[in-house]
């Protein structure tokens, strides 16, 4: 059905003081909001995340982390550090980040995009297949690129040099050029370097000390929403979260930090720092 006020043009006229012009009709900008949120690439499963339809329940650190995402909603794009959501699995950390994502591109008009880290670098891995005619940079740019960007479940990937350097350049570039960027992730923030499941060992030294400069760390515990039972609510979230709290750990999946050598890309060097590797500081 046609737009009763611009007949489909994208423009509708107008007057102002007896001056008659045209200006950008709001289906327009419906339109282009909605197309925003189709090439931010968020997963179907959380395409009607909202932090009004987050399930909140007696948990301090839960409330705290869901407000702090609200203002950082409500403030950007005049924010002065991303978030890091820390926690173990089906706590709501990735409906979190995409709800904060949603609403900056629905509200503000800002170019997001997510990507689980897994997800990134397996595409990154398929441009260096010489039948693959997508360059590297096509698949980096847009990533470095992003008004805001959310990567999902950061230090899920086996740690080698590759994914250590792959990941450092595209946080310091995000970094050097002021976008904020939220990322989740099951790996507590130990500072035990010999604690091989903590963040800092999955994610290597480097990355984890500009996590700490560029992001606000939000970490909490919580009950398991994928243990819900199809008609539950807060009080048995409550109830699975006091059940198993102090107990939810992650599996051993590291035996220390992998270093395997792998060839670096064309893409890290023609984005070479000064002085080292690519996203060396």
């Amino acid at each position: 059905m046609a737009c009763a006020r611009c007949n489909d043009t994208g423009w509708r006229p107008v007057v102002t003081d007896g001056v008659r012009r045209v200006e950008r009709c709001d289906c327009w900008r419906d339109e282009v909001k909605s197309q925003l949120v189709v090439e931010a690439r968020i997963p179907p499963r959380y395409a009607r995340c909202t932090l009004d339809n987050f399930v909140l329940y007696q948990n301090e650190k839960l409330m705290a982390a869901v407000a702090h995402a609200r203002r950082f909603a409500d403030q950007f794009p005049a924010v002065q550090k991303g978030l890091c959501l820390i926690g173990p699995p089906g706590i709501g950390k990735t409906h979190i980040a995409v709800s904060v994502l949603r609403r900056v591109i629905l509200e503000r008009g800002a170019r997001g995009l997510f990507y689980d880290v897994r997800d990134l670098l397996r595409v990154i891995r398929s441009t260096y297949n010489p039948v693959v005619r997508t360059a590297e940079m096509d698949v980096l740019r847009p990533v470095m690129d992003a008004e805001l960007l959310v990567l999902d479940d950061l230090g899920a990937e086996k740690p080698s040099e590759w994914v250590e350097e792959t990941m450092n350049l595209i946080v310091n570039t995000r970094y050097n050029e002021r976008r904020p960027t939220i990322f989740t992730t099951n790996y507590l923030d130990a500072g035990d370097e010999t604690t091989l499941d903590s963040l800092r060992v999955r994610v290597g030294f480097r990355l984890h000390s500009r996590l700490h400069e560029m992001c606000e760390f939000l970490e909490y515990d919580g009950g398991d929403y994928r243990m819900l039972p199809a008609n539950g609510g807060p009080d048995d979230l409550a109830t699975l979260w006091k059940r198993h709290k102090g107990r939810r750990t992650l599996p051993a999946r590291a035996h220390g930090p992998a270093r395997a050598q792998m060839k670096e890309s064309p893409a890290m060097r023609e984005l070479q720092w000064p002085g080292g590797k690519a996203g060396r500081s």
